[in-house]
């Protein structure tokens, strides 16, 4: 037998191990449309309970938006399920490169391909835009996919210290043989919500020749006075040579992702692209409702406004309240705890509190920076936030941790 009891064993103690160090993750099972308030099976058999969503990437509220979902109809009526084939072959519909157009109209960029996801954008970008000549200088922060993407090019690999232009200076400096070097960055960094300093990049890529990748995935549709994105936040429109960003964030939540740019380096994908030659186009159903998101996003900023301002309310009543957060004015706000066994008791005792939030632990954010990512939305209200609020004043007197930083905390809890 392939599957030997040796394998068994050694996966299943594996998994002992995780559960013991308090690092397993648990599933939660919702029952109801992505909204703020959701119906959730947790743990597994319990009885469904109604909470509020404080931990989704629906930052619009765009998710179960009843135009959005009334256009999503239509698009299967239309153009059917799915298309059975990738885009080269016959698997290219009209709405794709609509979608594909208005992307760029709205990002003000030169051209824009989709992918099955920004993780497969990502996959593919930098195989194809750069070879053993030249370099890629990344941020060591950069998401999983950005990471995984690298690993498949065959050009050198070089990165600097979390958002810190003097030592990407030195790396600009360093690689000055090589033949093309791109800067590769997060817009929004998704753990802790900070933003890059793209004026400052493309400063430094100005000066000394090199090309700036951005994924945007965490700012697409909200971040900017018009919600372009990081580039319009940092007011760098028209700078950026490519950015890889998703459709299964704030714009609609679905699936989907894309790379636009340079329109040289966006035709090269189309061509090269391993995971656009061999992945199944977007269904149709998703581009179909990603039109309409963005048509809503175009006309009006009154979501990504009230974003902004749900932000700003909540970020200032938890620092009130003695919580631990990560400054900033991004709708990530990370909640500290900094120990992976006490995230996952304040996430639980959230949840009885009516408040869904996730720990977030190692292997996903580093050994003793353990956290409750909270995520507002243009979904939540006044009284929302204030209910979780509340519950973290809560929860965080019972472990003790209001008004205590990083140090008293874990002199409490160990890291």
């Amino acid at each position: 037998m392939a599957y030997a009891e040796k394998a068994r064993s050694h996966y299943s103690n594996e998994l002992t191990l995780i559960k013991e160090a308090g690092l397993f993750k648990e599933e939660r099972y919702i029952k109801s449309p992505q909204m703020a308030k959701i119906k959730v099976e947790f743990p597994a058999g319990a009885p469904s309970k109604e909470v509020l969503n404080f931990c989704a990437n629906n930052y619009l509220g765009l998710s179960s938006h009843p135009e959005v979902v009334e256009a999503a109809h239509k698009g299967l009526d239309s153009h059917g399920y799915g298309m059975s084939s990738v885009r080269f072959i016959c698997g290219t519909q009209d709405i794709h490169r609509e979608l594909e157009a208005k992307l760029s109209e709205f990002l003000e960029t030169e051209d824009t391909v989709l992918f099955p996801s920004c993780m497969e954008a990502n996959a593919g970008l930098f195989e194809v835009s750069l070879d053993k000549d030249d370099a890629m200088i990344s941020d060591r922060l950069v998401h999983a996919s950005i990471v995984d993407g690298m690993r498949l090019s065959k050009a050198q690999l070089y990165n600097y210290k979390h958002l810190n232009m003097d030592h990407l200076e030195e790396k600009l400096q360093e690689t000055q043989s090589c033949r093309l070097r791109m800067i590769i960055t997060d817009g929004v960094f998704s753990m802790d919500g900070d933003i890059a300093p793209l004026e400052k990049i493309c400063d430094l890529a100005d000066k000394y020749d090199a090309m700036v990748t951005v994924d945007d995935s965490h700012s697409t549709g909200f971040l900017g006075k018009h919600g372009k994105g990081t580039h319009e936040h940092c007011g760098v429109l028209g700078r950026i040579d490519a950015i890889t960003t998703t459709l299964g964030k704030a714009l609609g939540g679905a699936a989907g992702g894309c790379i636009s740019g340079r329109k040289e380096i966006v035709e090269l994908c189309r061509q090269r692209a391993r995971p656009y030659l061999f992945s199944n186009t977007v269904p149709p159903v998703v581009i179909a409702a990603s039109i309409k998101v963005i048509e809503l996003i175009s006309k009006s900023t009154d979501r990504r406004n009230k974003l902004e301002e749900n932000t700003k309310y909540f970020r200032e009543k938890m620092t009130q309240a003695g919580l631990d957060i990560r400054p900033g004015v991004h709708p990530i706000v990370p909640v500290m705890l900094y120990n992976a066994k006490l995230a996952q008791n304040v996430a639980r005792d959230l949840y009885e509190e009516g408040i869904y939030a996730v720990g977030f632990f190692f292997p996903v954010v580093p050994q003793g920076q353990a956290r409750i990512r909270i995520q507002i939305s243009a979904d939540h209200e006044r009284e929302h936030l204030d209910k979780a609020v509340a519950a973290f004043t809560k929860v965080g007197g019972k472990y003790n941790i209001l008004g205590k930083k990083k140090d008293e905390v874990i002199a409490l809890y160990g890291m």
